[in-house]
């Protein structure tokens, strides 16, 4: 049994003090819908567990009637860091599951081939995440907006979800995270701390977050041309 779980907890601020990116309606739905859907739809997944902050619970089971899903899902609260959410999820999902997709609840575009291929490759590797190779050219600055040195974009990726991996490895993860206090904004950074290797997989669409208002005409046209 795998399981999902989506991290819908944010506030998303940069998109402006009273916009709710998950609840912005982009081709035909909300965002946090298509994300949903995505997972509902995955053959791969067997249960959805959605965290969500305090009090919208209501607001995310109207969604699942609005538009049908109809695998097991569950709603549990948000914690004060993304770390925190995200071992919510975990704690609710089913005892049995031996596999985990988190996915950004503000990332609507995940091709169904991405998430069976993250999934395929945490099963052999215990940790694997959607990601595309650099294509720009990078530099580090000093601190403000001079250029420190050249990077060698050939070996850099830039991460994604979803962030699979073998249920115990990810936990174990997490609670190393937690002795040590650090936050992480990646779940994948948590592996690190336990010495875990991290499969890469090459995400050949585009597959965006949404996070400033510029993003929302290029999401509206991935969904519309793959759903429409």
């Amino acid at each position: 049994m795998n399981s999902a779980i989506i991290v819908a907890a944010g506030r998303g601020t940069r998109m402006g003090p009273d916009v709710d990116k998950l609840f912005l309606p982009v081709a035909g739905r909300p965002v946090v819908a298509h994300t949903w859907e995505r997972f509902d739809r995955s053959p791969e997944i067997h249960e959805v567990v959605l965290v969500v902050r305090a009090g919208m619970e209501p607001a995310f089971a109207e969604l699942a009637g609005l538009h049908g899903f109809r695998k097991p899902h569950r709603f549990v609260p948000g914690g004060a860091e993304r770390q925190d959410s995200v071992g919510h999820g975990l704690a609710a999902i089913d005892p049995s599951a031996r596999l985990v997709a988190i996915q950004d609840g503000a990332r609507p575009c995940t091709a169904a081939a991405v998430i069976s291929r993250c999934l395929a490759a945490a099963e052999q590797a215990g940790a694997a995440v959607a990601a595309q190779r650099v294509t720009d050219t990078l530099k580090e600055s000093d601190g403000g907006h001079r250029v420190a040195r050249h990077l060698d974009r050939s070996r850099l990726w830039a991460v994604q979800t979803p962030q699979c991996f073998r249920r115990d490895i990810i936990q174990r993860a997490l609670a190393a995270v937690r002795e040590s206090g650090r936050q992480i904004t990646d779940d994948t950074a948590a592996c690190e701390l336990i010495g875990q290797p991290v499969e890469l997989v090459e995400c050949p669409e585009p597959n965006p977050k949404v996070t400033q208002p510029a993003d929302v005409p290029w999401i509206e046209f991935l969904l519309r041309s793959t759903c429409g």
